[in-house]
């Protein structure tokens, strides 16, 4: 089996409005509400550059820019943590950073749907294969989920691969759905893939979740502008017409996820993640406990 082309780049849609977290959102992009203390789309750009991404594609909206400055040097401000020796802050700052020249914007100049926010990547994406993280979805677990990704698309030969997870059959509704073929493991092959279909007409409740590795071929599929559900450019719709065209799996990874486009899920991961870290731990365990008692 040859060697697949490897993945260098990776696509983080965040042109939506985040309109389920008004008022907070009226100024801040939904993907800057910080878990614990960094915003969400930066656990995905940490997750990218883990999995070996060379190349980071924002596909951003009006009110957006403060995620171009977010990855971008705060010079007063690294300058100001310097001179007082806050090492650990200019730390943590500077962690997150992408190296120089290796982040690009793009804009979606109206909210016609992921396939449309995908499509305003091409010509930066160009002919090669490339990942798409939605930020929304939250997925902690080492090794992240880009990086398992990344290992089942060298071990089936490339293609296409989606993250995917077990869901109740009454959530269907809300997710594109895998109709499965013969599963290795945690690798299953791909036969269909149906956007939110009514639980009755589910194939599985294998749910597609917010990781893709796609191949250049997708952006002539999308090109079709054809409108699926919610009256949006779905990237499922064409994802599945490059079913048979080329290898096409799903992958379960092992990562916890959590939905923070959810209030609840939001709340969630501040807690979950609050409560691995040694620093915060003690006190906010001392906190859910006497909520708990009370």
């Amino acid at each position: 089996m040859p060697k697949p082309k490897p993945v260098r780049k990776a696509v983080f849609p965040v042109a939506g409005m985040g309109t389920r977290f008004l008022p907070a959102t009226k100024a801040v992009p939904k993907e800057m509400l910080p878990v614990v203390d960094k915003p969400v789309v930066q656990y995905a750009v940490e997750e990218a550059k883990e999995a070996g991404i060379e190349q980071f594609i924002f596909v951003t909206g009006r009110g957006k820019h403060i995620i171009e400055d977010h990855f971008d040097h705060a010079y007063e401000l690294e300058a100001l943590l310097t001179a007082r020796e806050k090492t650990t802050e200019l730390d943590s700052l500077l962690e997150g950073l992408p190296v120089s020249g290796s982040v690009s914007f793009t804009r979606q100049q109206k909210p016609l749907g992921l396939g449309h926010a995908v499509w305003c990547a091409r010509h930066l994406v160009g002919d090669e294969p490339f990942a798409v993280l939605l930020p929304d979805d939250l997925l902690v677990g080492r090794p992240g989920a880009l990086t398992q990704m990344i290992e089942a698309y060298n071990q089936v030969g490339g293609g296409v691969i989606i993250a995917a997870e077990e869901k109740r059959l009454e959530e269907t509704r809300l997710y594109g759905v895998v109709a499965p073929g013969v599963t290795s493991g945690n690798i299953t092959e791909v036969k269909g893939v149906i956007e939110k279909p009514k639980p009755k007409d589910a194939p599985s409740r294998l749910c597609v979740i917010g990781r893709y590795i796609l191949q250049s071929e997708i952006f002539a599929e999308l090109d079709r502008r054809e409108k699926g559900a919610g009256g949006e450019i779905q990237l499922t719709d064409s994802m599945a017409r490059l079913i048979g065209r080329m290898p096409f799996h799903a992958v379960k990874t092992n990562c916890e996820r959590y939905d923070c486009g959810d209030k609840v899920g939001f709340l969630q991961a501040n807690i979950a993640l609050g409560l691995a870290r040694d620093d915060i731990a003690p006190a906010l365990g001392t906190f859910l406990k006497s909520i708990k008692s009370s």
